[in-house]
């Protein structure tokens, strides 16, 4: 399970999930699948698969319970910030292709760099993305979306962090043994040449996001803008055992180049923008020239010209 996460491949709902207070909690949608279309949101609370209650239930539980054969339906009862009662989704099952990396011009000039999970060659990708776009556009400024991106590997988060900085710490990590301790730099060539960038977070914004966003806040690079993010900041170390078995253990914790921990604190963005929906208003009560008394009458702009039947 934890390689096909990585390798961005697998069949199921498509939801980053942790625990909260014994309830399965939606960390973040994956782009593009079914939990995304179906409506599910960052903090949704999974009260039950099917009638099944995920109460007590362990994470391996659930995920084994969502994933299943391509076009299987299943009913989620979902508790949701704001909601007066429950929720029931339908979510059909499919085959989960996580594209890691998505680019496009927003407008001439500017460039956008979605990264929806940190994988293997999400660097190498970031790092085409960024080329295209200068090919493409006189870049005057970049976003980078983090946005419900839930991490993923570290040395990818290195990588993308190293595309923006002429060098410096991106992270370090300190645990109980010296060997878990560790120091990560960029190297001196800025392949962004120093384009203004934005970096787009929020709630599930974690990991290998959080160290991507913390790096460039703490070398002024970037504006970070979003909600706070998540606040993973531990770093798991994979022991094998055999071929097919491993343990996994928390082995240490990250911290930004100016020393800020980011286990449950999360980046806290530049300039906050909550989530929110636009919509039209429709004005009512408001008066214009036509509701007024004695107001001229619409005139046309245009000249009509009468024709004399008997001109040629």
């Amino acid at each position: 399970d934890l390689q096909s996460s990585t390798s961005g491949e697998f069949s199921g709902l498509g939801l980053e999930i942790g625990i909260e207070d014994g309830y399965i909690k939606v960390i973040s949608p994956i782009d593009g699948s079914p939990a995304v279309a179906a409506g599910l949101q960052t903090g949704d609370i999974i009260l039950k698969l099917d009638s099944i209650s995920l109460k007590g239930v362990s994470l391996n539980e659930a995920v084994s319970k969502m994933r299943g054969p391509k076009g299987t339906k299943i009913l989620l009862t979902i508790g949701r910030a704001g909601e007066s009662r429950p929720l029931e989704i339908t979510v059909v099952r499919d085959v989960i292709s996580i594209a890691s990396v998505r680019h496009r011009i927003l407008e001439d000039g500017f460039g956008y760099i979605r990264i929806a999970q940190f994988q293997n060659k999400t660097g190498e990708s970031v790092e085409k993305a960024l080329l295209s776009l200068k090919d493409k556009s006189n870049l005057r400024g970049i976003v980078l979306d983090l946005r419900n991106n839930p991490g993923g590997i570290l040395k990818s988060s290195i990588a993308v962090t190293d595309l923006f900085l002429s060098g410096g710490k991106v992270v370090y990590t300190v645990g109980r043994l010296t060997d878990s301790s560790n120091e990560y730099f960029a190297n001196s060539t800025d392949l962004s040449e120093g384009i203004p960038l934005v970096v787009l977070i929020n709630g599930g914004s974690a990991s290998a996001s959080e160290i991507v966003a913390g790096a460039l806040q703490d070398h002024s690079r970037a504006v970070i803008m979003g909600t706070r993010s998540f606040g993973k900041g531990s770093v798991q170390s994979i022991l094998h055992i055999s071929e097919e078995r491993a343990i996994k253990l928390t082995t240490a914790l990250y911290f930004t180049p100016k020393g800020r921990s980011i286990q449950a604190e999360g980046i806290k963005p530049d300039i906050t923008v909550d989530r929110a929906k636009v919509t039209t208003l429709i004005e009512k009560g408001r008066i214009s020239e036509k509701n007024l008394a004695g107001h001229l009458g619409e005139k046309s702009s245009k000249t009509e010209k009468s024709e004399d039947p008997s001109d040629s």
